[in-house]
Order: structure tokens, then C-alpha cells, then sequence
């Protein structure tokens, strides 16, 4: 099979390599549509030590099953496999089970490729009226609906309050989408690429602004979706007296937290990871109903063009919240 295979930092290419073959349990997809993640971006740069070259990244994926009794059936992929068992498992918070893994990390292969196994527990059917590249985000809108939910459970958060995004990739964009379908009125997103700003502009009616356009002081709630010092900073500044900020991006690990008034303010912080089975299986719903919105806010390229993607989104050259490739 031909695969788009990571092999140094900045480096992919496309191989031939060997279709894999479903193991017991395991149900043999042809992927159709798959999104490049910024998880996959880290890679890419050799910013994770988790996934090393050489390796198939890609872990948003959607297809039609080929080998077992849901043949034919098409399908979306949650690419976290847990054991069932351990107290994480039993009690719901699946993505916590200590010895997960997903698909794009090894020893799992990831979904840069025209064939890829999973778990048929981890396969979800898709209604007809959802095409391959919309399934293919369901994956990161999991990651939002999971962390927006968090957020309407903690007990000081009011989503009638002002509330910020930052960041408007997949995952912020996809943050905004899911604050207003649980009931959110005041919502403002944050993107610094001029470019993609102005596209985001036409594709949620909420304003999309410079980090200098938000008063310090006064989100009763922020989402950070990038996850560095700079924006955990902008977290900080941002967050009201009393307020909560929820940090769901990845882009580095380190400082950014003002401690001191997050203490003398009383400000809650909070990290989400990923998503629960039901979180995953309550996504699609959503998208399926049309809670999550047209679901019209990818680019689609072929898989061979999977390395000028990669550069143009390090460059900053794609508008688009999600970039999807067709194996």
C-alpha cells in the first residue's frame, strides 16, 4: 500500500508498504479521508519524542471497513485504544487508562495510508448523510466536546459570561462550535495569522480578533487551544477574578502559568486530554444532527501531497482550520 511516512524532522515521503493484516478483533478500514493534526505537526518538526522516525502519523481518520462482520459498513475511527479494565476504563474516563495507545504512535501505525487496523469496538457508523472528509473531524471535534463539556461542569463557569478561545486551528475553531452548541452566548475567538482570521470570519458568526482586542481581566472562561508560555500567559491576563481556564493545546511545556494572581484571584486551572468512548460517540451525534454546524471548514489534497501540506501549514499558508488528505 502507499503510505506518507515521516522519516526526519521536516522530511516525509511517500513509501510502499505493506498492508497490514486485521488481527483478532481488528477490522481492516480503507481510509478514505484523514486529518493532519497538530499533534502530527510536533512530529513532524521533532518536537515528540513519542513519535519517531520512521513513522506513519495521522490519527483523524474515516473509511469503509473491508474484513470482518461490519464489512462494507462506513465508518469514523476513535484512534485511542484502552484496555476496558483498569479503574479509568470502569469508571467512563477511557482516556486516562494508563496503558493507552493511539494509532500514529507506536507500536500503531498511524493513518497516513490507503489501509489501517483498529479495534472494531473503536469503529463508529456513519449516517449517509455524512461525507468521508466531515467524519474525518470527528476526531478533533471529540477533543472539544470533551473539553467543552468539562468546562460546563466546573462549578463557577457560567456560559452566558464572556468567554475566549485562543487559537483558530481545528481545535479552537472546533472549541467555538462546541461552546455554542452547549449553550454558550458570549463567545469571542482568537487568531493571530491574518489570513485565516479573515476565513474564519466567513464561517462562524462569532467576532474572530487580535489578542490585543480582548480586555485583560474580563473572560469568565478561556480555552486555550495552543498550549504555549505566550498564550498560557494571554490565559492569565485575560481570566476575570474568579474565573476558569481550560488548557487543552500541546505547543510546549513550559512557563507561561501566572501563579501569583491566579492564586490571590481565585482563578481555576485545568488540563483536558483527548476524549472519553461516549464523548467520541456523543460527537458524531452532534455532527450528525447538525449541532456542530455545515462541517464545511476543510481543505481536501491528495495523500501524495501530503509533505507541500505539511510545509504550507508550518508556513503559515493554509486559511482553512483542518487540512484533509484523500490516501
Amino acid at each position: 500500500m502507499q503510505a506518507l511516512v515521516y522519516t526526519a524532522p521536516k522530511a516525509m515521503e511517500m513509501q510502499d508498504l505493506p498492508t497490514p493484516t486485521a488481527q483478532d478483533g481488528e477490522a481492516l478500514i480503507e481510509v478514505k479521508s484523514v486529518g493532519i493534526c497538530g499533534s502530527d505537526m510536533h512530529g513532524y518538526l521533532g518536537h515528540d519524542d513519542r513519535r519517531p522516525a520512521p513513522l506513519v502519523l495521522g490519527h483523524e481518520a474515516a473509511g469503509v471497513v473491508t474484513s470482518g462482520p461490519k464489512t462494507g459498513t462506513r465508518v469514523t475511527v476513535n484512534p485511542l485504544v484502552t484496555c476496558g479494565t483498569c479503574p479509568a476504563c470502569s469508571s467512563g474516563r477511557t482516556n486516562l487508562c494508563p496503558t493507552r495507545q493511539i494509532i500514529s504512535m507506536p507500536p500503531r501505525e498511524g493513518a497516513f495510508a490507503q489501509w489501517l487496523t483498529m479495534p472494531e469496538g473503536n469503529l463508529i457508523a456513519l449516517p449517509d448523510h455524512l461525507s468521508f472528509d466531515q467524519a474525518a473531524l470527528a476526531e478533533p471535534l471529540a477533543v472539544c466536546w470533551h473539553a467543552i463539556r468539562l468546562c460546563a461542569a466546573q462549578p463557577y463557569v457560567d456560559l452566558t459570561a464572556p468567554t475566549v478561545v485562543i487559537g483558530g486551528g481545528a481545535i479552537g475553531f472546533g472549541s467555538a462550535l462546541a461552546l455554542k452548541a452547549f449553550g454558550a452566548t458570549d463567545v469571542t475567538l482568537i487568531e493571530t495569522n491574518p489570513l485565516r482570521a479573515a476565513h474564519l470570519r466567513g464561517l462562524i458568526d462569532i467576532p474572530v480578533c487580535e489578542p490585543s482586542d480582548i480586555s485583560m481581566g474580563q473572560a469568565a472562561l478561556v480555552v486555550d487551544c495552543v498550549g504555549y508560555k505566550a498564550t498560557r500567559e494571554a490565559a492569565c491576563a485575560m481570566a476575570a477574578p474568579g474565573a476558569t481556564i481550560c488548557h487543552i493545546g500541546l505547543g510546549d511545556s513550559n512557563g507561561g502559568l501566572d501563579v501569583r494572581r491566579i492564586t490571590l484571584q481565585e482563578i481555576t486551572v485545568f488540563g483536558t486530554y483527548a476524549y472519553t468512548e461516549k464523548d467520541f460517540q456523543d460527537t458524531v451525534a452532534a455532527m450528525a444532527d447538525g449541532r456542530l454546524g455545515a462541517l464545511d471548514w476543510a481543505e481536501a489534497r491528495p495523500l501524495s501531497e501530503g509533505p507541500q501540506a505539511f510545509a504550507d501549514i508550518l508556513g503559515g499558508r493554509v486559511m482553512t482550520p483542518k487540512v484533509i488528505l484523500h490516501p
